[in-house]
């Protein structure tokens, strides 16, 4: 989990830099410099509103790519446990015998063969693959359907994370931007840079203790039955 961590870090210092630039030219604190010919006259101007809005448009891009990439390393991280604890298909708790199994049977005996030595113990990681575990469609619905599936908690101080339900709307946006449903400056039209940073600090907060939720369910081995 410190790998996940470290990460996830690092990609919330980029979107909070990103963000910061943004508040900066959309507040006109930050300022922009054009070179007017060849010179190298500057004028000094402001950002144009329909770059804003496509700015802003692409903080959802940001935001989602955190959240998904996040839940992706954390769910590699429990059978990365599992794999080096040589946990047994045996000692785990129903819920990941049934995840387990249904990684398994979606395997060809020749991709797999190779990667079972013991198979109670084996078993576990042969059918894994992180690729497969979301493909653009974590909200907060989906986290917390997985949290059920592994049995770890999805509870969250609501004062702080308004328990991720900011993740819908921002899973919707990414989708509309991605299949070409909307363009930039549709969905960045409708949502102010005081409303976006709100989100982005209660999205932060909200995978910061998820992935919290995660740790203690590692550390107390509550993977097992």
């Amino acid at each position: 989990m410190q790998t996940v961590l470290l990460d996830f870090n690092t990609r919330a210092q980029e979107v909070n830099e990103y963000f910061l630039f943004l508040e900066g030219l959309i507040t006109e604190k930050t300022k922009l410099a054009i070179v007017l010919g060849d010179d190298g006259v500057q004028k000094v101007t402001f950002i144009d509103p329909g770059l804003a809005k496509t700015l802003k448009a692409n903080g959802f891009l940001l935001l989602y790519n955190l959240v998904e990439s996040t839940m992706r390393n954390a769910i590699e991280a429990i059978f990365d446990e599992l794999s080096s604890n040589k946990v047994s298909f045996n000692s785990i708790r129903n819920e990941i015998k049934k995840v387990v199994l249904y990684n398994f049977k979606n395997r060809s005996p020749n991709n797999i063969h190779s990667k079972i030595t013991d198979i109670s113990i084996d078993i576990i990681t042969a059918g894994f693959n992180r690729k497969e575990l979301f493909s653009g469609n974590v909200d907060r619905d989906e986290i917390t359907k997985t949290a059920r599936k592994y049995g770890f908690s999805h509870d969250t101080d609501y004062s702080k994370t308004k328990h991720g339900e900011n993740l819908n709307d921002i899973m919707r946006k990414r989708n509309d931007l991605a299949h070409g449903n909307k363009s930039f400056a549709e969905v960045g039209r409708d949502t102010s840079i005081g409303d976006l940073l709100q989100i982005k600090e209660e999205v932060i907060e909200y995978l910061k203790q998820i992935l919290q939720n995660i740790d203690d369910y590692l550390v107390k081995k509550e993977y097992l039955a």
